[in-house]
Order: structure tokens, then C-alpha cells, then sequence
């Protein structure tokens, strides 16, 4: 495809041509023949360099983190001899724009790099790949589509927590602290007779006052998650201008409570409560831990179901959770009550709340408002150990296992 200058030189050969013919100017002639000769040499060479071309891209070493430089490299393979910086590969990123990117001959291959600066979290497919091909002067164009469906991925800022708060407990009124106790992973199966040596403690005593005989309950292990942390992403509690949002540090949160549960090989799962809802078991540091990495790489505030509705769920893996931490901005009665009941069931619960009201104000964070506080209190009567979490808070210092944040 002739370029505009193509266009332009194109048009100024005819030209000369023209007015040589017209006033008879013989010395015209050679230079009318030579643009348009040029334009077809141009032309010529774009099609000698179309051939097919395999794009590989790296994008440097080690995790990409919220906020770090992002260097892409590229690679490009070409059939035959393709001279140094005749193709420009274009890519569009979404939400980082487009870039060009000139290809240089180093070490028998065309090689190009870009840097992408300060990204924050989250998944950037790179929605077109396109090589342009142009001749020397500019003159002819042609442009190669390659495949695309790559996709960039930056991980939330995570930190590291030997011991959690949660496992501290929650305070009552008076300054005693109640400790969490673990359910068993066992469920009742059924019931059978009672035989000669076995445990009174085994005795299911319904059935025996009924039947008026010992009976005793058989249990099957029940698969559950030891500890499972359910994020909400809930888009109507976001508040904040990306990178700087409620959300971030709830995903920040909740990926570290996750990491220091799968730092110390206990069984773990993550939660996520979107618009499509995410569950991801992490049983192993290694595969298990890194999917789970790609979710809250990935993870977006666009959920509109709320969070308690997951927790209703009996069969859900929330509820069926040993242990259960809630992140989240939006503090409802209806969670509150979720929360309660699970505690007061003895199975251990903890929330983490973002208060998303710091976010919308540059002055220094205050108390959370009346309501919230009123529902954590209710939640800290019930023995469920709450964190809040505000705009600027050292993460690392508020997650372990200190002294919870006061509400006034």
C-alpha cells in the first residue's frame, strides 16, 4: 500500500512527465521516469519482505509486581535475510496504549525491547500484534498481522506474615481474649450398634434414647479447606482512583493472609466473590500457590451478588471452611449475622475490614463511622477477630498478630 509521500512522488513523476511532454523539455523526462520508477522499487521491496514471521516475548525475569517497570522483549524469526531496522512491530495493550518498536538485527535475529512503566496490578491482553513492513523512503507500506492473545500479568504487592491476627483471638468487652477453636474435618455418616470396647465418647445419644441401646455414630473425613479466605469484590464498595482503591489494598490483604497460611503448608483455598466467582484450592506452594497468584492478578470489583450470599451457601466452600477470613469494604448486617452465627457454631471466623471511606479524602483517616462500628462490636461480642485496615496502614504490621485496630 503506497504510503501518502508514495502518493505525493507518484503524483509529481505523472506531473513532470506531463509538462515534459507538454513543453517539450527532453531533460525532463529521466527524472519524471526515475519517481516513478522509485515508487515501484518501493514497492517491489515491500513485497520481496513479506514472508512469514514467528513473534516470541519475554518479559524479563522473576514476578512482575504492582507498580514495578515491565521490560518487554521481542524476538522475531523471519524466513531468509531481512535487513536491520525494515520492520517496526506494533502492539496495543489494553490499558497501557500502543507501542512501536523499530527491529534491529543483533546476534542473527531481529530483536526489539519496550518498557512498560509503573504498572499496576492486573491482566493486560495484547489485543493486536501487527508488523510494519516499509521501504527506505517511505513510500510503500505493508503491515503483517501476527497472533496475538498473549496476555501481560502483574501481581498484587504481597507481604509476609509469620502469624496472623486472627490466631490471636478476639477481645470482649472486658479484655479477655477468646481464642478460635477448630472444628474436626469429620461429618456424621450415620449411626450403627454400639460394640464391646469402643469409646463412650462415640455414642450418639438421640438415637440411643430412642432405641434404647447403645449406639454410636460412624463418621466419614469430610474434604474441606483448613483455612479459606473469601475476597468481595463487590463493585459498589470501591472507592478511590486506581491504582489507589479500597479494592487494592482488600486483593493486597487477602493474597497475604493466603500466602502466609500456604507459607506454612496448611491446606488453603481462595474465594473470590465477582461477577464470575473464583475458587482456587492451594494445597502446595508451587503450582497451587502460583494460580492462585494469577486470580488476584486478574481480579476485578465487579461483582454485584453480596458477599453474605456465599456464606449462606451450606455446600459452598465458604461455609464448609475450617477457618474462614472475610475481606471486605462493605460491612452489612445480613454479613455481620453470617459471621456471628458461624462463630457462635464454633467455627472460626475473621474480617478484615477495609474501611473505604479513608480513601475518599486526603486528610488523616478517622474513626470508622458510627454504623460500622457498632456492627464490629457486634462481631468482637461474638468472638470474631476483626481487623480494620485504612488508606496508607502498614500492611505487614496490621495483618500479624498484634494488637487489633481500635474502631473509635
Amino acid at each position: 500500500m503506497l504510503t501518502d509521500r508514495g502518493r505525493w512522488v507518484l503524483a509529481l513523476g505523472g506531473g513532470i512527465y506531463l509538462a515534459a511532454w507538454a513543453f517539450g523539455s527532453e531533460v525532463l523526462y529521466p527524472v519524471a521516469v526515475g519517481l516513478v520508477l522509485a515508487v515501484l522499487a518501493a514497492a517491489l521491496w515491500v513485497r520481496f519482505l513479506e514472508r512469514p514471521l514467528t513473534l516470541r516475548r519475554t518479559l524479563g525475569r522473576g514476578d512482575r509486581l504492582a507498580g514495578d517497570d515491565v521490560p518487554v522483549q521481542l524476538e522475531l524469526d523471519a524466513e531468509g535475510f531481512v535487513p536491520s531496522g525494515t520492520l517496526v512491530l506494533r502492539e496495543q495493550v489494553n490499558r497501557l496504549g500502543e507501542w512501536e518498536t523499530p527491529l534491529v538485527r543483533r546476534h542473527g535475529r531481529l530483536r526489539g525491547r519496550y518498557l512498560l512503566r509503573h504498572v499496576p496490578r492486573g491482566r493486560y491482553p495484547i489485543e493486536e500484534t501487527e508488523v510494519v513492513i516499509e521501504d527506505p523512503f517511505g513510500l510503500e507500506r505493508s503491515t503483517v498481522e501476527l497472533q496475538s492473545g498473549a496476555s501481560i500479568l502483574v501481581y498484587p504487592r504481597l507481604v509476609d506474615v509469620d502469624r496472623l491476627f486472627s490466631e490471636s483471638g478476639a477481645r470482649t468487652p472486658e479484655g479477655r481474649r477468646l481464642l478460635l477453636r477448630r472444628p474436626t474435618g469429620f461429618d456424621l455418616h450415620s449411626v450403627r450398634d454400639y460394640q464391646q470396647g469402643e469409646s463412650l465418647r462415640r455414642v450418639h445419644w438421640p438415637t440411643t434414647a430412642k432405641r434404647g441401646h447403645l449406639m454410636v455414630k460412624e463418621l466419614e473425613d469430610s474434604p474441606r479447606d483448613e483455612a479459606a479466605v473469601l475476597l468481595d469484590g463487590d463493585a459498589s464498595a470501591v472507592v478511590g482512583t486506581a491504582p489507589d482503591t479500597s479494592f487494592e489494598l482488600a486483593v493486597r490483604a487477602a493474597g497475604s493472609i493466603l500466602k502466609s497460611h500456604a507459607s506454612r503448608g496448611r491446606r488453603a483455598a481462595l474465594i473470590v466473590n465477582c461477577l464470575r466467582p473464583a475458587y482456587q484450592r492451594v494445597h502446595s506452594f508451587d503450582g497451587d500457590w502460583h494460580r492462585a497468584l494469577e486470580i488476584l492478578a486478574a481480579v476485578e470489583p465487579d461483582g454485584h451478588a453480596p458477599v453474605a450470599s456465599m456464606l449462606a451457601d451450606e455446600a459452598g466452600p465458604a461455609a464448609r471452611a475450617v477457618e474462614l477470613t472475610v475481606v471486605t469494604s462493605a460491612l452489612s448486617p445480613r454479613l455481620v449475622d453470617r459471621l456471628a452465627h458461624r462463630a457462635l457454631g464454633n467455627h472460626a471466623a475473621s474480617l478484615v475490614y477495609v474501611d473505604a471511606a479513608t480513601f475518599a479524602r486526603e486528610e488523616a483517616a478517622g474513626p470508622v463511622g458510627a454504623a460500622e462500628a457498632a456492627q464490629i462490636l457486634r462481631l468482637e461480642r461474638a468472638g470474631v477477630p476483626v481487623l480494620v485496615l485504612r488508606r496508607g496502614d502498614d500492611l505487614a504490621a496490621s495483618l500479624s498478630a498484634g494488637e487489633l485496630r481500635a474502631v473509635g
